[in-house]
């Protein structure tokens, strides 16, 4: 095993830690807002794969889920459910079904990156639309397991499916 393979792992953790105290801010509020549901039925725990605390059956919202940080608040039950993308919703493309839990791990991948800048990035970007790169961006790597990051050199995803 080469000396670069031995020293990935290192800085593969130590990336996720400085990434998780990044975004700290984030997900304090992601967390209060998560306790807060707790006490009208939601209920959390630990997914290690998608580097956050999820509370399931938040009470608030129109369905779905809402990342902060570390945090993943959801309306539903499970994250490991089939959704379609922003484009596909819109009538822009048709797109196969994406899993929800690889959309909201791309938003914790953004936000681990951005920190404190993410939010007020998200919603300079458009907030929740399809126009919306953070959006285009983690659809994109629910699709394909790569490019969760919005500023992506290319932006857009191969159009293997027929457009409308």
């Amino acid at each position: 095993m080469s000396d670069a393979a031995d020293v990935r792992p290192v800085l593969l953790f130590a990336a996720r830690v400085l990434g998780i105290v990044w975004t700290l801010p984030n997900t304090a509020l992601g967390l209060v807002a998560g306790t807060i549901g707790i006490a009208f039925g939601a209920h959390a725990h630990v997914r290690a794969r998608d580097l956050a605390i999820v509370f399931h059956r938040w009470p608030w919202g129109p369905g779905g889920a809402i990342t902060l940080g570390n945090t993943i608040l959801h309306t539903g039950d499970t994250l490991d459910s089939d959704c379609v993308t922003y484009a596909h919703r819109a009538g822009h493309l048709d797109e196969p079904f994406i899993r929800l839990a690889d959309h909201e791990r791309a938003h914790v991948y953004q936000y681990m990156a951005l920190g404190p800048l993410f939010l007020p990035l998200y919603l300079l970007s458009g907030g929740i639309s399809v126009r919306n790169r953070f959006e285009r961006a983690a659809d994109r790597y629910a699709l394909s397991g790569r490019g969760w990051w919005p500023w992506a050199v290319s932006d857009e995803r191969p159009r293997t499916f027929t457009s409308r």
